[in-house]
């Protein structure tokens, strides 16, 4: 794991690092920095079609919900009015794609950014408690089919790094 003083240099030091083969990188920043995600080459982003799927299951949950509850269980014909009026059910209707929506948004989020994570073995680098702070990571996995502990430490040293470290399980 690398550490920088910088945003531009850690997205530079990504940049490079992608460039050189390297597939199986993750970053660390103190706030989101976009370049950073696009440099590591992380494009995997399905909350918002989880959120879409969400929202028109609710949708059509709802509808279906009020469409047998008027016309197939309990049908009463007030005054000659049609038992499924469209125009009555789009409040519920929405509210519910709204509804579910928001609950995909939520759990899309939390699965797909694999929290909660209670443990992570970056925490074990001393310098690392200062990510949330002000500092920025560049880490390759040991799983990397490029990975050589000495060629990959000489590498990361070479990007301009302040400090290489070894990351223990």
């Amino acid at each position: 794991m690398a550490e920088f003083d910088d945003p531009s240099a850690v997205v530079a030091a990504a940049r490079q690092t992608y460039e050189a083969g390297y597939r199986r990188i993750n970053a660390y920043s103190p706030y989101p920095i976009e370049e950073l995600s696009e440099a590591i080459g992380y494009h995997k982003n399905l909350v918002p079609l989880t959120v879409l799927v969400c929202g028109i299951l609710g949708g059509l949950g709802g509808l279906a919900l009020q469409i047998w509850t008027s016309a197939i269980a309990y049908p009463i014909n007030i005054g000659g009015r049609p038992l499924i009026s469209i125009p009555a059910f789009i409040p519920v209707t929405f509210e519910c794609t709204v509804l579910l929506a928001a609950f995909g948004a939520f759990l899309g989020n939390l699965l797909m950014s694999g929290l909660p994570r209670p443990y992570h073995p970056v925490f074990n680098v001393p310098a690392f408690s200062r990510a949330s702070q002000d500092r920025f990571f560049l880490c390759v996995k040991a799983d990397d089919p490029k990975f050589n502990v000495t060629g990959t430490r000489a590498f990361l040293a070479g990007l301009g790094a302040k400090e290489v470290s070894d990351v223990e399980q």
